[in-house]
């Protein structure tokens, strides 16, 4: 929002310099973001009068003028077209800076020597763009600073407003917010209408289809206009803040919308079809032409202000082009309404429409205002355009809109803000800005209702009101008090801390956590080669989703893992070591809710060292990946897990990946990714792949760890090689082993797996290390020899292993 400081004077009166001003409105609320001193550092701009103008002998579209300033006269060379002899202009003289950083320099032009430059508008900076130069009014002084003389001198705020904020929408409003600052009273434009003898009413009518979007709707009718030019004052003060001149009745909608915050619209009466208004919904597919020449579809939620027979307006958005006002206009229904501001945000949004009257609307204008607004356009435009006002106003407003009243207590608002004030301190700074109080006096904590005026919409509960009272004493003289509250350290739940655990375990390993959207496409399902029988297919679709991508929360995170894999492989990090620990959905029948499982997979590939003199150059395979996760395992202090080479999982390697379980409960999958799957993601090479349930590890997690001294007598080692059948796995051979209970066995190691040459066939060697100490006594020979034979034996007895 942009005002004035010579056009907040005429509504209020004080003292305060532009600084203060400045300062004072950003501390209750109103951010001043832009402060131009306008006119400022252009009085060499002066009045000067063109005692002759002649074409320039070299070029057809220049002049060269004769310019007096009252002292000299000096030539200029002049591009415009719109001057003549006797006429008054802005001369900015050599060594001017103009705005932009545009310094006037002597010169010759085509030959003819130039001493200045005859300004327009644009160029001063008080508007964004002009036709020829800026011809001023007679009877200015010659050889004064053209500013001066205009009364164009004054200081330009723009002000951020938050957007519940919108009676600050008008220099009234800000008016209002400056008088509660230096306690002066506010002083509303005075309006006088002098109607004619005939009746508006017969003439004209409204007519409200739907009162929910269009609570009130007011008209008036001014004859005998006469279209034209603005005059100065009307047209520089709309400049100052930002809004081109158009013509007289135009400009007056937009000089009272500046003014009091309710944007209005100027039909030409002689253009709408049967003379009379219809505010209606739009019908779906209606096709509307706005005054910007676009072809608007409406749908509809759309308002439309109608006339007999079509539409003429989109309502609170733009007119249309088939009532606008033209330099052939001779009669003006001028139009002033309130709109729901929802429906104009719906419609503005949805057409990508945004106007200042849209601004206005969809924040909420103050339905009481209507009126007013109204006759004070009404009033000037008689004034400005020679128009006469037919008698009465046409204002349909079928139910009123209720006030809203608030209570709110002293003692409340002490405690929120952290210094004292009594009542009488709260209802004397919120009737300031045209809040109506009254004290409760059966109430003991110092309680005032406050009737709330429709101007302030956003003023709802209690605590509204507590913060216009701190606007209103300053943000700046509220003191600074650290609050007194107790911090009491609660432990994370058990699932969390653990999961948290399981995260920074993968992290220490090296791999880099990734977030991934919890949504999916389920068709990527496809490129894991998963089976249509498979349950996750059954997906929880998302009503609104954020691409056609995103349309399913995902059952499972794999196919998220390896696109995140596939992008980071594409730009040439090909050693890659991810994880993602998150929620999967999966939908159960019967229930609103999905059911929520906590999973985490991980993807290896590339190098197992980085590149390096020292290091090896041997690709990650499976036995990386099971590092990890016999890691996370003995984290988390679950033991007794079976590795199977069986499972039901269709994008790993055949015969290159297996399942982890503890008894029948499945914990997991991990392997090499199947090459098919590899290829539909675009991977372009091997890769390793782990899916773990971590409810289930989370679950199945152990408890505390034990201390056992340490023995200060030496171990003793003893390795054995057995000739064991090809198909025994590792696994059962632990699994022999550790049925053995022997009291000094510390540790048991499978070091060597040998097939080939002096190992018959169907058979493979596999060596093992028993470690043995004592935590009181250094063992003997003897004692060793009696243990590892019992290790022997059950190998022999339950495996068929033969001693090597």
């Amino acid at each position: 929002m942009k005002v004035t400081l010579n056009w907040l004077k005429e509504y209020v009166d004080f003292d305060l310099s532009a600084d203060e001003l400045s300062h004072r409105l950003t501390m209750a609320g109103l951010e001043v973001d832009v402060m131009e001193r306008l006119g400022e550092g252009l009085d060499s701009v002066i009045v000067a009068r063109l005692a002759d103008v002649q074409p320039h002998p070299d070029a057809d579209r220049l002049t060269v003028c004769k310019v007096e300033t009252g002292s000299v006269t000096q030539q200029v060379i002049c591009g415009a077209k719109n001057h003549k002899t006797g006429d008054l202009v802005a001369l900015a003289q050599v060594g001017t800076v103009l705005p932009g950083n545009f310094k006037i320099k002597k010169s010759k032009i085509r030959g003819q020597e130039s001493c200045g430059m005859l300004c327009s508008v644009s160029e001063l900076g008080l508007a964004d763009e002009s036709e020829g130069i800026l011809i001023l009014p007679p009877g200015l002084l010659l050889g004064q600073p053209v500013f001066n003389e205009l009364g164009l001198k004054d200081i330009m705020y723009e002000i951020g407003l938050t957007p519940n904020r919108a009676d600050c929408l008008s220099v009234v409003g800000v008016a209002r917010e400056v008088s509660a600052m230096v306690d002066a009273s506010l002083r509303l434009p005075e309006i006088v209408v002098t109607e004619n003898d005939n009746l508006a009413s017969e003439k004209t009518s409204v007519v409200i289809e739907d009162a929910d979007l269009c609570p009130r709707y007011a008209a008036r009718l001014i004859e005998n206009v006469k279209i034209g030019p603005s005059p100065e004052w009307l047209a520089r003060r709309l400049e100052a803040v930002g809004m081109r001149s158009i013509n007289n009745v135009v400009d007056v909608t937009n000089f009272v919308m500046m003014e009091l915050g309710q944007p209005l619209h100027a039909f030409d009466f002689n253009l709408l079809r049967e003379g009379r208004i219809v505010v209606r919904r739009a019908q779906d597919g209606e096709q509307f032409t706005t005054l910007d020449d676009q072809v608007r579809t409406l749908i509809g939620s759309d308002l439309m202000i109608c006339d007999g027979v079509g539409p003429v307006a989109l309502a609170g958005v733009m007119g249309g082009q088939n009532s606008e006002v033209s330099p052939e206009t001779t009669n003006i229904l001028l139009e002033s309404a309130y709109f729901n501001p929802t429906a104009i945000r719906r419609t503005s949004k949805r057409l990508g429409l945004h106007t200042e009257s849209s601004h206005r609307f969809e924040r909420g204008t103050d339905v009481d205002m209507v009126p007013m607004a109204l006759d004070r356009a009404a009033a000037l435009i008689a004034d400005l355009a020679s128009g006469t006002i037919a008698h009465g106003v046409v204002d349909v407003y079928p139910v009123d809109l209720i006030r809203r009243a608030i209570t709110i207590t002293a003692s409340h608002t002490s405690q929120v803000l952290g210094l004292e004030i009594d009542a009488d301190g709260i209802c004397n700074r919120l009737n300031a800005i045209g809040l109506k109080c009254d004290l409760i006096v059966d109430q003991h904590d110092g309680a005032v209702n406050v009737e709330i005026p429709h101007f302030r919409p956003d003023l709802e509960r209690e605590i509204d009101l507590i913060e216009e009272v701190a606007r209103l004493i300053g943000y700046d003289q509220i003191p600074v008090t650290m609050p007194v509250s107790s911090l009491n350290c609660q432990p994370l739940p058990v699932h969390l801390s653990l999961a948290s655990q399981v995260r920074d375990q993968m992290a220490q390993m090296g791999y880099a956590e990734i977030i991934n959207y919890s949504f999916f496409n389920a068709d990527c399902l496809k490129k894991l080669g998963l089976d249509e029988t498979d349950p996750r297919w059954q997906c929880v679709q998302v009503l609104n989703p954020l691409t056609e991508e995103q349309g399913s929360m995902r059952t499972t995170l794999v196919p998220s893992l390896l696109e995140t894999a596939a992008r980071n492989l594409a730009y040439r990090s090909e050693d890659l070591a991810l994880f993602e620990l998150r929620p999967v959905f999966q939908s159960v029948d019967g229930t609103d809710l999905p059911h929520e499982n906590l999973r985490m997979v991980a993807f290896l590939c590339g190098k197992r060292e980085p590149l390096g003199w020292a290091q090896s150059s041997e690709n990650s395979d499976f036995f990386d990946m099971k590092g990890v996760v016999e890691q996370l395992l003995t984290d988390l202090r679950i033991t007794n897990v079976n590795w199977k080479s069986g499972h039901d999982e269709h994008f790993y390697h055949p015969g290159k990946s297996c399942a982890l379980y503890q008894g029948e409960r499945l914990l997991g999958t991990l392997g090499e990714l199947h090459p098919e799957v590899s290829h539909n993601f675009d991977l372009g090479q091997s890769a390793i792949l782990c899916d773990l349930d971590v409810e289930a590890l989370i679950e199945l997690s152990g408890g505390t760890v034990k201390f056992q001294p340490l023995s200060r007598y030496p171990d003793v080692q003893r390795d054995s090689a057995f000739l064991v059948d090809a198909e025994i796995s590792a696994q059962q051979v632990f699994a022999v082993l550790g049925q053995v209970r022997l009291k000094n066995l510390e540790s048991i190691e499978l070091f060597d797996v040998y097939c080939g040459e002096g190992v018959p066939a169907g058979k493979k060697s596999l060596a093992i290390r028993a470690c043995y100490r004592a935590p009181d006594r250094t063992l003997t020979d003897e004692l060793i020899q009696n243990l590892h034979g019992k290790l022997i034996k059950a190998m022999e007895k339950q495996l068929g292993a033969e001693l090597r």
